[in-house]
């Protein structure tokens, strides 16, 4: 059974891993994610383990650096250029940037380009705008979607918060029956530090985190799989099968 949930409120791509993300009116939905989301990270030179990449929630400023530019490298959008919080702008490959970010996390790091992306659990992070209104309400903060990090934010119908839980196990379509791409909805979103950080300065407030392990046991939003491809647009209708 197909059942309406709404629309498709904002689309996010976040071209370096943890740094300032871009919203978009449209995005190409590939088998890899939104088209050229997180395919940089930079990598903790010191760490050996399976997740070496340097994060915001090890160095929060990261947040605060901005992927400016773009280039069309086999069909993928990704950004020329770094915007850093003093407003300096940098070659995305610059030795300068390197070592700046080098020098703000005290350890040696190096950028890297993975073809099919960096990713945390899933290539796709979806969540209902109401989640994002009631966590930030309860938190008492305006409703910033940005502290999330998602890559597609939807209004939905029903407006009730926490939701997406209730998606696990099934398929959310984009647009028109068969006019769209599809993902398989596979897990909620277990929530990190990251959503405590202020997107504008970096500045920590623990409540945020806090308000979502006592609203929800700790997830916000769900992640998905691709299991078709196609475009996303603002406004676009939202299905669940």
């Amino acid at each position: 059974m197909r059942i309406e949930l709404g629309h498709i409120s904002a689309i996010f791509r976040y071209p370096v891993k943890s740094m300032a993300g871009e919203k978009l009116d449209t995005a190409e939905l590939g088998w890899d994610g939104i088209e050229g989301d997180r395919r940089f990270a930079f990598r903790r030179l010191a760490d050996r383990s399976a997740f070496p990449w340097l994060t915001a929630s090890r160095l929060p400023e990261l947040l605060l650096y901005k992927p400016i530019g773009r280039r069309d490298t086999a069909g993928e959008p990704l950004p020329t250029h770094i915007r850093t919080p003093d407003g300096r702008e940098y070659g995305l490959t610059d030795e300068a940037l390197r070592k700046e970010i080098a020098d703000r996390h005290r350890a040696e790091v190096e950028l890297m380009r993975l073809r099919h992306g960096i990713f945390d659990e899933a290539t796709v992070s979806v969540i209902a705008w109401a989640t994002i209104r009631s966590i930030t309400r309860g938190a008492g903060h305006d409703a910033d979607v940005r502290r999330f990090r998602p890559n597609v934010v939807i209004d939905t119908q029903g407006a009730q918060s926490f939701e997406e839980d209730q998606w696990v196990g099934k398929i959310v379509e984009f647009g028109s029956e068969g006019t769209g791409p599809d993902i398989s909805i596979t897990m909620r979103d277990k929530r990190c530090v990251m959503v405590n950080f202020d997107p504008d300065t970096a500045e920590s407030d623990a409540e945020m985190m806090k308000t979502v392990i006592r609203m929800n046991d700790n997830y916000a939003g769900v992640y998905g799989t691709v299991i078709r491809t196609g475009e996303l647009r603002v406004g676009q209708l939202v299905s669940l099968r």
